[in-house]
């Protein structure tokens, strides 16, 4: 999931909002080296730690964090100031957690937080008191909403480089449509319209239209439009593919994980391991905490060490790591999949926040603790890949004994920024570059194949997926 900047805050921020000049720091390009131990915002009684409360400005990311006795209050932070009414309920994963660890660094004046343990490392300095402007209120107008939802783009969205969207047009397009008694349906449509052919799947907009729940989101690829649209749509092609698998690997076919993944064996020559989702393997609703994320790994952990430990026993020769449908999820899981092909830690890829001024973190791939395959390995992708999926593959392809097959990744890799507009709509936008260790982006578009197979051809999108899957087996484990 969910890095962090102060570079944006250049923008003719309200003067109240500009950082303080005696934060050192910024001088740190890698704050995280520097970092004290890990620490919870708040115990399990509610109390927050004493250490971090106070007023806390984000480096990037727009945030201000109000911290007192009994929690934090949020704010967004632009060319405004203001903390959005939530309502009763989430729009979604990333809308749904808050910052529950922090980091001090040596002089207290400057933390990291997270929203998970592990994640991205946002860096936050103490401010003397919350701006003036954040007290004042909400302007929840046509104009103070569009205003809000242009400003972030403006000062967050990574990708104007890549992606076909002219900010400065479109940002004038929108304007010229406000008028102060516009219906939100016609503020909703002059905000879609913004985002038309982005073709960035990590941004949405998400919100409640006239009591009816809307989504605007691009850049879904080929494969999933075309699925959709045919009769029985996505579902029944989901199930067709997770069927012929089964069949084809009878007696080894192990479906588990609540379905998020499928493994067994091919002629009992190839190992045969297809993960759907980077996460969701246990039934636990309390997303983001400690408890979720050690259920969620070690049912991870579990499932891996019967995969691999039969893979062992058999003698298999190779392994196809199928990841062509998978849409992404827990970042902690897409990294502890290369973690079972490798005996030696190295740098995966690398993140860092648009307008931080902050250095690349190097994400590390660890050796997995249970058993591993270090022989030939082939990872089947495709342009349903998609973010922790396609995180999986860049650490894997930094591997000598991986080959990548299939069709290019999606390109979205950016774990989204979730803001909320003023007038509660949630916006998520990519904030954050992901590359290879060389410093090479792949960003829209998406990751290549070294070598291109069809994994779901329109003429036959099931059968299609085992008959690649085969030639894949073939290539790494030759009879």
């Amino acid at each position: 999931m969910a890095d962090i900047p102060c570079k944006a805050f250049t923008f003719a921020l309200l003067a109240c909002c500009v950082l303080p000049s005696r934060v050192a720091a910024q001088e740190l390009p890698h704050p995280w080296l520097d970092a004290g131990a890990l620490r919870t915002v708040s115990s399990e009684d509610g109390v927050t730690d004493p250490a971090v409360r106070g007023v806390w400005q984000s480096r990037g990311y727009g945030r201000i964090l109000a911290i007192d006795e009994d929690g934090p209050r949020q704010y967004e932070v632009g060319a405004s100031c203001y903390s959005p009414e939530r309502g009763d309920r989430s729009l979604s994963a990333m809308d749904s957690v808050g910052y529950r660890y922090f980091r001090l660094l040596p002089d207290g004046e400057s933390a990291i937080f997270q929203l998970l343990r592990g994640d991205t490392n946002v860096v936050f300095d103490r401010l003397p008191a919350l701006p003036e402007a954040c007290t004042e209120p909400v302007d929840t107008s046509p104009t103070g909403v569009a205003a809000a939802f242009l400003d972030a783009f403006e000062r967050h969205y990574a990708f104007f480089d890549r992606r076909p969207p002219d900010h400065k047009a479109r940002a004038a397009r929108v304007r010229a449509t406000l008028r102060p008694d516009m219906t939100d349906a016609e503020l909703w449509d002059a905000l879609a319209a913004y985002m038309d052919g982005l073709s960035d799947s990590h941004t949405k907009l998400i919100g409640e239209v006239d009591g009816e729940r809307r989504r605007i989101q691009d850049g879904q690829g080929v494969t999933l439009p075309r699925v959709r649209a045919t009769e029985g749509g996505e579902r029944d092609w989901l199930i067709g593919l997770i069927d012929q698998a089964v069949d084809e690997l009878g007696g080894t076919a192990h479906h588990t994980g609540r379905d998020r993944i499928l493994w067994g064996e091919i002629d009992g020559r190839v190992g045969y391991l297809q993960i759907f989702q980077m996460g969701g393997f246990t039934d636990r609703e309390d997303f983001g905490s400690d408890q979720w994320a050690a259920a969620e790994l070690a049912e991870f952990d579990r499932i891996m060490d019967e995969a691999f430990a039969a893979f062992a026993a058999t003698g298999v020769k190779g392994v196809v790591l199928d990841l062509s449908n998978n849409r992404g999820g827990w970042d902690q899981i897409a990294k502890a999949i290369p973690g079972r092909f490798t005996d030696r830690a190295y740098t995966g890829f690398t993140t860092v926040t648009h307008g931080s001024g902050l250095a690349p973190f190097a994400h590390t791939i660890e050796p997995a603790e249970g058993p591993r395959f270090t022989g030939p390995v082939a990872v089947l992708t495709s342009d349903v890949t998609v973010s922790g999926g396609e995180l999986a593959t860049l650490a894997l392809r930094q591997n000598p004994r991986v080959v990548q097959m299939g069709s290019t990744t999606r390109g979205s890799f950016s774990t989204p920024l979730a803001k909320r507009l003023p007038n509660g709509w949630l916006l998520e936008l990519s904030n954050e570059v992901f590359a290879a260790p060389d410093g090479t982006v792949f960003e829209e578009r998406g990751l290549p194949a070294a070598v291109e197979l069809e994994i779901f051809p329109a003429s036959a999108p099931v059968a299609g997926h085992w008959q690649a899957v085969r030639h894949a087996a073939g290539l790494i484990a030759p009879e």
